[in-house]
């Protein structure tokens, strides 16, 4: 038993595998802890997670990712990469979701900027009023308050 628990956590300590492939592939390993119970995280805060690991990463008009994002591009790599599909843009994602109100919102939900002539920006609720998202051109993707009482909030079904 010694040998199954020290053999995968030398391969992931030598890049071979990573601990998620071991999770998938043989269940939680002893000694894994964090990685183990990350697998085991609800889509959104999976979600959630991949966003905050995206910080600093610069804002370009149409990017999905890995490297650069726009708003819309952030959310749906983080969703994605999660689990769970969502459409393109911001609007598309809005009709997607689930309304829910600002009471009901939980970390990991989806926050939609609006105005008089639709939604025109999103980010993923991280708690406490703020928000992860990829802002604007000559921007990076970072945690914000959230601006603006022109909100809804969406969950990703």
């Amino acid at each position: 038993m010694t040998m199954r628990v020290q053999l995968p956590h030398l391969l992931v300590r030598a890049g071979t595998v990573s601990a998620f492939t071991l999770v998938a592939l043989a269940g939680p390993v002893p000694g894994l802890g964090a990685t183990a119970e990350a697998a085991k995280a609800p889509v959104p805060t999976k979600a959630l997670r991949i966003a905050a690991s995206k910080k600093g990463a610069p804002y370009r008009w149409g990017a999905q990712g890995p490297n650069s994002f726009d708003c819309s591009g952030l959310t749906r790599y983080s969703f994605r990469r999660a689990g769970r599909a969502l459409p393109r843009t911001a609007d598309q994602q809005y009709r997607h979701t689930r309304r829910i109100s600002r009471a009901a919102r939980r970390t990991g939900d989806l926050v939609f900027f609006h105005s008089r002539r639709g939604i025109y920006h999103v980010g993923i609720y991280a708690g406490g009023n703020r928000i992860w998202h990829a802002p604007k051109t000559g921007a990076v993707v970072r945690l914000e308050r959230i601006w603006s009482h022109a909100v809804s909030y969406g969950r990703v079904r």
